[in-house]
C-alpha cells in the first residue's frame, strides 16, 4: 500500500511541476514535420498532460466493466475531438491560461462528485455522467486545440496535420488508460473505500492547486505581457513624435 501511495503521488506532483505546453523545440520541429510527427506531439502531449490524465483516472475510478470504460472514454474522445479539430481549423481560441483553469475545475469537480459531494454536502442529485464528461470533454478538446495553435500550421495540409495530432492524442490516451486502468483494480480490497477518499481528496487538492497555478499565470504573465505591449506602443509613438519634431 506504501508503494502504491509513493506512485500515486509522484504521479500527482511530478506533474504539478512541469508544465504540459509545447516546447520551443517541438515548435521547431514541428514546422517542418511530417503528419507522423504531429501523431507523436499529439501522443506526447496526452501522456504529459497531467490534468488530462487526473481528470480521467476521476472518470474510471469506480469503473470495472470494460463496457463502462469505454462508453465514458468514448464520449470524452468525442467531446475533445470536436473542439480540436473545429477550433484549431477555424482558429478560434481563447486564453490558455484560463482554458487550463476551466480543466483544472474539471478535476476538483469529478474528486468531488466521486466522493458523493452532491448528495453529501449539497443535498442534490448529481448532473447525468455521460452528458458532464462529454462538455468537459468539449473543453479539455479547446485546451488541446489552443496548445496546437502556438504552432504556425500554415495552410497546407492543415485538416491532415490536426487529424494526425487528434489520433496521436487518442495513441496516448489509450497508453496512458492501459496503466492506470490495472493500477485502479489493484487497489481494489479491504481498504479500497480508505483509498478511494485519500485517493478523491487528492484529485480536488491537485485539480484546486492547478487551477490556482492557472489564475496565477493568467494574472501576473497575461498582465505583464500587456503591461509590455503598451510600453512598447507608447515607446512608439513617443519615437515617431519626436522623429517629427526634428523633420520640422
Amino acid at each position: 500500500m506504501l508503494n502504491l501511495r509513493k506512485i500515486i503521488s509522484l504521479f500527482i506532483f511530478s506533474g504539478l511541476i512541469f508544465s504540459h505546453g509545447i516546447s520551443e523545440s517541438d515548435k521547431s520541429e514541428i514546422i517542418q514535420g511530417t503528419l507522423i510527427d504531429y501523431l507523436y506531439l499529439g501522443a506526447k502531449h496526452m501522456i504529459t498532460g497531467y490534468d488530462h490524465i487526473l481528470f480521467l483516472i476521476g472518470v474510471i475510478f469506480f469503473l470495472t466493466r470494460f463496457s463502462d470504460i469505454v462508453k465514458f472514454v468514448t464520449a470524452f474522445t468525442i467531446g475533445h475531438s470536436i473542439t480540436l479539430i473545429f477550433a484549431t481549423l477555424f482558429k478560434i481560441t481563447a486564453n490558455y491560461y484560463l482554458i487550463d483553469a476551466v480543466i483544472a475545475f474539471s478535476v476538483i469537480y469529478k474528486g468531488f462528485e466521486n466522493l458523493g459531494g452532491f448528495k453529501k454536502w449539497l443535498s442534490l442529485n448529481p448532473p447525468n455522467l455521460v452528458l458532464m464528461v462529454f462538455i468537459f470533454g468539449l473543453i479539455h478538446g479547446f485546451g488541446l486545440s489552443t496548445r496546437l495553435q502556438q504552432i504556425n500550421l500554415g495552410d497546407n495540409n492543415l485538416i491532415y496535420s490536426i487529424l494526425s495530432f487528434n489520433v496521436g492524442v487518442e495513441l496516448g490516451q489509450i497508453a496512458a488508460l492501459a496503466i492506470v486502468f490495472p493500477l485502479l483494480l489493484s487497489i481494489r480490497g479491504k481498504y479500497f473505500e480508505k483509498i478511494s477518499k485519500l485517493s478523491n481528496w487528492g484529485l480536488i487538492i491537485a485539480g484546486g492547486l492547478l487551477l490556482i497555478y492557472q489564475l496565477s499565470n493568467f494574472i501576473v504573465v497575461d498582465t505583464h505581457h500587456h503591461i509590455d505591449l503598451d510600453k512598447k506602443q507608447i515607446d512608439l509613438k513617443e519615437y515617431h513624435h519626436n522623429h517629427n519634431d526634428r523633420k520640422h
